[in-house]
């Protein structure tokens, strides 16, 4: 009974790594602006992030300010491949908007709206 404890204990302890987000890794966005980035999703605390790892225009890829900064944060799980709540930054405009994702294999719905106007991108799996 104790060793089972303590494997309880264990795996609550351990459970982000244990149970590993479908949605982590990295994902290409879609062309915004002539240019387009590789974001990281990775846990932050409960919820999810997406920090800009590397920038590619027309010529291919180069340095961006905007490498290292989060374009994706707060995004919640829900179940069933939806994440809600969260926000979204979008680089070309400097405007942020309320989110939210679907994930279907390698294939992410990402959505955003402030007020009425609301955009829409489909991303893909890198790794």
């Amino acid at each position: 009974m104790k060793m089972f404890l303590a494997a309880v204990a264990l795996g609550v302890g351990f459970g982000g790594a244990a149970f590993a987000d479908p949605v982590l890794g990295v994902w290409k966005t879609q062309v915004d602006d002539g240019a387009y980035a590789h974001v990281e999703v990775s846990a932050c605390g409960a919820a999810l992030c997406g920090v800009i790892a590397r920038t590619f225009n027309d010529t291919g890829e180069y340095k961006s300010d905007n490498i290292g900064k989060k374009l994706v944060w707060d995004m919640q799980p829900v179940g069933g491949g939806a994440y809600k709540k969260g926000k979204i930054w979008q680089p070309s405009t400097d405007k942020t908007y309320k989110s939210k994702m679907a994930l279907s294999g390698d294939t992410l719905k990402v959505s955003g709206c402030v007020g009425p106007i609301c955009k829409k991108q489909t991303w893909s799996r890198v790794n």
